[in-house]
């Protein structure tokens, strides 16, 4: 059974449930780290794919808790429409070649967007005054090597490496009413950029004659200590309120963390041609609660003397993932997955629960080449976003709202070749 499994496609497909199922997870996460590639029994392997999803989460019952007439207060937004739709469809690309050095001797250079995010409900809602439109984009760039060696039945694998990444993003809402501005929008806008290095660092037990494959992998933290960006309110009066900032694009920085990871994986054969694999990982979304920004220029930056912040307040995340493969023939495959992602929004933002149901379809014309095509549905659990206390902070004291059990799909597809 071992050399008949190790060979079925079934194993591939794990990846491609795992990419399309993980696209819904916490935090600002898209894809998250994927070192799969690495394990791949070809001596020199190129991967690409990319994912496509579309969630519809909708934002309920919106109400402006903040109607004060000030520059943050936004004005009394409670005329306009009490719902908006707060997602944006996105794409999520991969990259991989792996390379056999020499005997026991492994390399994986890998292309990613790890994290992600991009809401969009626009102006015309209770809630303008919080959010216009957000979006978060991330490249990496890392490479990973394993030393595996025999011990017992089966080998061990070391495995260490490293990446650079880079996060940009911008944040718009309504600072001012516009009706009291003379043809001006009202909306302020924080644009942002930084990036930083990471380092892994794992261990993997395989024994081939059962298609066995235990692994435990931590991704550390990415400093972003100079984010860089502007701080545009030119959609106000110069001098308006007696801030010396509107009217003006002004130059602003800040720093802050992206979360660790520690993730484990389990895959087993249980039957000829059949395959049963689980996940369970933590990412420390936790640290991310509010990112000040000040004036360049300003000696330190807290929140004290802050010119703006990003507010996220997240909590820690867990996602837990498993499912079975299949090899039907020699050229098709087939596998399920079902993953439950905890939220972490903890009362303020639109991350609750989410349940994603996987399934994927790989097809082999020839030993060296293998299309996969995999797709999830994601039931994004209800809930409701208003004022929280973190750290003897309110945050979300601006607008409250509700959001109903909603619906995201996705699909992705890849080509695998090895020479």
């Amino acid at each position: 059974m071992a050399n008949h499994l190790m060979k079925t496609t079934a194993l591939g497909l794990i990846a491609a449930c795992a990419f399309v199922g993980g696209a819904q997870a916490g935090g600002l996460e898209r894809a998250g780290y994927n070192i799969d590639l690495l394990f791949d029994p070809g001596q020199y392997t190129f991967e690409s794919g990319v994912v496509y999803v579309a969630p519809q989460r909708k934002a309920l019952n919106a109400v402006d808790t903040n109607t004060a007439n000030t520059i943050g207060g936004g004005g009394n937004l409670n005329g306009r429409s009490t719902e908006a739709d707060d997602s944006e469809s996105y794409l999520v690309p991969k990259i991989g070649f792996k390379a056999t050095l020499m005997e026991g001797v492994e390399c994986l250079a890998d292309y990613s967007q790890p994290w992600g995010a991009h809401t969009k409900p626009g102006a015309n809602w209770a809630g303008a005054n919080q959010n216009v439109e957000t979006k978060v984009n991330s490249d990496n760039y890392g490479l990973t090597c394993s030393y595996k060696f025999d011990v017992g039945p089966g080998q061990l694998r070391l495995i260490g490496g490293g990446f650079y990444q880079e996060v940009d993003g911008f944040k718009e809402r309504l600072v001012f009413n516009p009706a009291f501005l003379g043809g001006l929008s009202g909306i302020g806008r924080l644009n942002l950029e930084g990036d930083g290095y990471g380092w892994r660092v794992g261990a993997a037990y395989e024994i081939t004659e059962y298609a066995l494959r235990a692994s435990l992998v931590y991704n550390s933290e990415v400093d972003l200590d100079d984010i860089t960006g502007t701080l545009d309110l030119r959609g106000l009066p110069a001098g308006f309120g007696g801030n010396p900032l509107t009217g003006q694009n002004t130059a602003v920085y800040g720093s802050t963390t992206m979360p660790d990871s520690l993730e484990f994986k389990l895959q087993s054969g249980i039957a000829p041609d059949w395959l049963a694999f689980g996940s369970v990982k933590w990412t420390d979304w936790s640290q991310l609660q509010s990112i000040p920004f000040c004036v360049v220029g300003t000696t330190s930056c807290s929140r004290a003397n802050q010119a703006t912040s990003l507010d996220l307040v997240y909590r820690d995340g867990w996602t837990v993932s498993g499912g079975i493969g299949h090899k039907l023939n020699e050229q098709w495959s087939v596998a399920g997955s079902v993953t439950w992602d905890r939220g972490t929004s903890q009362g303020f933002g639109a991350q609750s629960d989410v349940w994603t149901f996987g399934t994927g379809v790989s097809y082999t014309p020839t030993e060296n080449v293998e299309l996969r095509v995999a797709g999830a549905i994601s039931i994004l659990t209800s809930g409701s976003s208003g004022a929280v206390v973190a750290d003897g902070v309110t945050y979300g004291d601006d607008v409250s709202y509700t959001y109903d059990n909603d619906i995201a799909a996705a699909v992705s597809t890849s080509l695998k070749v090895r020479f």
